[in-house]
Parts: C-alpha cells; structure tokens; sequence
C-alpha cells in the first residue's frame, strides 16, 4: 500500500510519478524500496487519469457513508430477514394444522 500511497501522495503534490519520485518518498517515510515494485507501479500508471480514478473509486464510498453514519442503515436488510422468518414460521403453522387435520380424520 506505501507504494500506491506515495504515488497519490505525488500526484496530490503536482509531481511526477516518476521511479525516482517513488523512490524518495518512499524513503523518506522509512520504507526500504523495492526497485521491481517501483517499476511495476509506475508503469501499471503510465495513461492512467488518477483523477478519475479517484472519482470513480470514490463513489460507492459516498454512496454508502450516509447509510453507514446514519445508524439505520441495516434496517431495510434486517426488516427483510424479520420478513422471512415470519413467513418461515407461517409455513410451519399451516403444515403443523395440515398434518393434525390429517391425524384428525384418522379418528372420524
């Protein structure tokens, strides 16, 4: 993750992300750098608008935060899982009746 964060971390800056960009950030925050991941990282980048990336990674996140920070955001889920169960237990019943119904006219 250092080597996505210092590459965000350039592009927030308005530099280049460049393998020796990379690599001083890097080392600067006290992380040995790996010359291969350097390079797989800068050139997996290369054409890449990191600003649309950023905005398209970002919208399920925001889509899903007011849910999340409102507390009732599982509500409708666990409304629909109440739901079942009742449902659930409204077939037992009826099969329960049924059989009894069928043990009954064993008896008449």
């Amino acid at each position: 993750m250092e080597y996505i964060y210092s590459a965000m971390l350039l592009h927030s800056a308005g530099k280049e992300i460049t393998d020796a960009n990379v690599k001083k950030v890097l080392e600067a925050a006290g992380v040995k750098a790996d010359d291969a991941r350097i390079k797989a990282l800068t050139a997996s980048l290369e054409g890449v608008n990191i600003e649309e990336a950023i905005k398209s990674a970002a919208v399920p996140v925001a889509a899903a935060a007011p849910a999340a920070a409102g507390g009732s955001g599982g509500a409708p889920a666990e409304d629909k899982k109440k739901e079942e169960k009742k449902k659930e237990k409204e077939e037992e019943q009826v099969s329960e009746e049924e059989a009894a119904a069928g043990l009954g006219a064993l008896f008449d």
